[in-house]
């Protein structure tokens, strides 16, 4: 495999995931990356579920709308779009779960059914890997419906990610336990019929008649969509370890974040899913070869004085830029043959507006 350059992926891949632990600055590497591939023409969606729902706001949308939309004209216009196009969707996953059910059960009635179910309203947590599934439903569909060229998919803080990453597995076993099928209606065994209404009878006396029986006509209910998700989980997860897909992990110089972002490195491969690099987000890496500050030869005295608090902060400085410049080396020795590592610049100031996210995604688009 040849080598890989950032700016490679975002204009060949149809989606992009950025992962990494919280406050690294995923949000924006996520953000510029949207920005950079509309600007090379690309028509883009940016997908998010990290719960600060900051990336919306930056990019001027309201928050959990009901499909993706078009970012106002004046950011697309300040952004330098001009031939591609750039939409945005803080992913709710209410919505998007009832979506899921609507298109998976078999008529409007067992739909219904489940949606005003108040276990399905309130414990819909209960079934462990729905959330993270619809997520990741929402992104398929959204890719083979065809409207984009690109989706980059902005995941939660790390060990929420992990759950994303790892829903296919999670819920292709919940759909084959003994547990959960114990529940479901046997209309071919007289004995498994009996076994269902004993079960019945414990959780009312345990719960309340109301509970036990809310409990079991949601389970009930969603036989049908057990049977779909069995089979769309394996659809999923080949999905996302093929060719179109990139992961990349985005971390910053806390050792913190190192340690996620190298779980993560080693989940990517457990998984089989297509690392394609590491983002060094708020580094220094890239002032490594700054010179040390000097002074004309006609300065006054004043000025004099101050070189040598001048030039200590410069040490400081010029210090921490080779630690990032040799951490640099050693994530891209990491992240080996067919993927990359680059650094991106240290932000004071964030890059909450457009002009800064710009910047980001022009460094993104060349490096």
């Amino acid at each position: 495999m040849t080598d890989v350059r950032i700016g490679d992926l975002l204009r060949k891949k149809k989606v992009i995931v950025c992962c990494g632990a919280g406050g690294v600055g995923k949000t924006t590497t996520a953000a510029a990356i949207s920005i950079a591939a509309a600007r090379a023409g690309r028509k883009v969606l940016v997908l998010t579920i990290d719960p600060s729902r900051r990336l919306a706001e930056t990019l001027g949308v309201s928050r959990n709308p009901t499909d993706p939309v078009r970012i106002p004209k004046e950011r697309s216009d300040a952004a330098g779009i001009t031939t591609g196009t750039l939409d945005a969707w803080m992913l709710d996953i209410k919505l998007v779960s009832d979506g899921a059910v609507r298109r998976l059960v078999k008529s409007e009635a067992d739909a219904q059914r489940i949606l005003t179910n108040r276990i399905y309203q309130q414990v819909s947590t209960m079934v462990a890997g729905m959330h993270e599934y619809t997520a990741m439903e929402a992104l398929h569909r959204l890719v083979h419906e065809g409207r984009y060229d690109l989706v980059v998919l902005d995941t939660p803080p790390s060990r929420n990610a992990l759950d994303f990453l790892e829903a296919p597995r999670r819920l292709s076993g919940l759909v084959d336990s003994r547990a959960i099928s114990a529940f479901l209606p046997k209309s071919d065994s007289m004995v498994a019929r009996a076994a269902s209404r004993v079960i019945e009878k414990i959780l009312s006396a345990v719960f309340g008649e109301e509970f036990a029986h809310e409990f079991v006509g949601f389970i009930g209910t969603f036989t049908s969509i057990f049977q779909s998700l069995n089979v769309d989980v394996n659809e999923m997860r080949r999905f996302l370890s093929g060719d179109d897909v990139a992961f990349l992990l985005v971390s910053s110089p806390a050792p913190a974040a190192l340690t996620e972002a190298s779980f993560f490195h080693d989940k990517t491969r457990e998984l089989s899913l297509p690392f394609r690099g590491f983002v060094l987000n708020r580094s220094r890496a890239t002032e490594a070869d700054r010179p040390m500050p000097s002074l004309p030869s006609d300065a006054n005295e004043a000025v004099r004085s101050g070189l040598p608090k001048l030039q200590g902060l410069a040490e400081l400085e010029q210090s921490a830029a080779k630690r990032d410049f040799t951490l640099l080396g050693e994530l891209t020795k990491r992240a080996g043959q067919g993927a990359t590592a680059m650094a991106l610049p240290d932000l004071p100031n964030g890059a909450d507006d457009i002009a800064t996210l710009v910047t980001v995604a022009d460094a993104l688009a060349a490096g």
